[in-house]
């Protein structure tokens, strides 16, 4: 039987993640809250799909591909525990554990070039006015540092898709 040449073909053998998982009962290494993970990132990795990414942030690797359009489904709304407590340490760029087990998350959205805040989410009890002025301050910051890597990607990718235009 003939085998699909349009698809790229995966490895025979394949491991779970869990086997390269850290184990969830180990207390996280004191760390620089500021620090952001080292970054690769490259635009336009898959021909087959209408748009594709291929993203690495420390030991975090994600490709993804986009397909469609079709209509999105309807997300889930969740909440986490709210109480008071004391006033939260604001991390950036946090592991999915530190993420879990924070009382307060905060998402910012920057347009770079305007030097624009384009959107803001925040969750849970993060404090006083000034706890979340400190969080959209080390938001903006990480943004700002992780623009040059996103903006290289997108002109390689555009480079690659120029070169390879018939003219």
């Amino acid at each position: 039987m003939p085998g699909d040449h349009r698809r790229i073909r995966g490895p025979e053998e394949s491991q779970p993640p869990q086997l390269y998982a850290t184990d969830e009962d180990e207390a996280p290494a004191a760390r620089d809250p500021v620090r952001l993970r080292p970054v690769y990132a490259r635009a336009g990795l898959l021909t087959q799909a209408k748009g594709s990414a291929y993203l690495e942030a420390g030991d975090t690797k994600v490709l993804c591909a986009v397909s469609g359009p079709r209509q999105a489904e309807g997300g889930e709304r969740g909440s986490g525990p709210a109480g008071a407590g004391p006033a939260p340490i604001w991390l950036l760029d946090p592991t999915r554990l530190e993420e879990e087990r924070a009382a307060a998350g905060l998402t910012v959205a920057l347009m770079p070039v305007l030097n624009q805040v384009a959107g803001l989410l925040g969750s849970g009890e993060g404090g006083q006015i000034e706890s979340w002025a400190e969080a959209v301050r080390l938001g903006l910051e990480g943004c700002q540092r992780l623009y040059p890597v996103l903006q290289q990607c997108l002109v390689r990718a555009a480079r690659r898709r120029g070169a390879a235009a018939p003219p």
